[in-house]
């Protein structure tokens, strides 16, 4: 992790997207560090097998006020790809035939998607083919081309990104 001073700290990491708290245990003091005092932190993900990186950017919570947001970098262009992720509880029933049937809830991560331009302006993105265009409207035509000759959607993460790239190499 890299700290807003610009210090470089390693030990073991756990993060909180939703609360923007980043934990480090070095030896045997944890240290914690809210998204105002990072810069930068990567982790080797173990469960998903793949390196990952994020990023405390400032975003707006307000339409005048800014503050410091962990966000997951998936591509990095003039137009970037981000994500935060988020744990929650789906409620699910199963199919029975008898009355009543069974109801049961289980714990899945939700991803939420954004684009940050070379101003700095963070844009959630929706997952509808249609806003995507709109954000990437100054090449919509070459857009709708490529997702159409390549069979892509985007609500899919993977093609996501390969529409991001397509889009920084135009």
């Amino acid at each position: 992790m890299v700290t807003s001073d610009r210090d470089t700290i390693s030990g073991k990491l756990k993060y909180d997207m939703e609360t923007n708290i980043v934990s480090l245990v070095v030896g045997p003091k944890v240290h914690t560090f809210s998204s105002h005092k990072i810069f930068y932190f990567e982790i080797n993900d173990q469960i998903l097998n793949t390196y990952r990186q994020f990023y405390s950017i400032p975003s707006k919570v307000n339409f005048d006020y800014k503050i410091p947001i962990l966000f997951e970098l998936l591509y990095e262009g003039p137009l970037s790809l981000l994500t935060r992720e988020a744990i929650i509880q789906q409620a699910q029933s199963a199919n029975s035939p008898y009355w009543g049937g069974s109801n049961y809830s289980r714990t899945v991560v939700e991803y939420s998607f954004y684009f940050l331009d070379t101003k700095g302006e963070i844009t959630y993105f929706t997952g509808r083919k249609k806003d995507l265009l709109l954000i990437m409207r100054k090449k919509q035509a070459d857009i709708k081309k490529y997702m159409k000759d390549n069979h892509l959607d985007s609500d899919d993460v993977r093609d996501l990104i390969r529409i991001t790239a397509f889009f920084n190499s135009i």
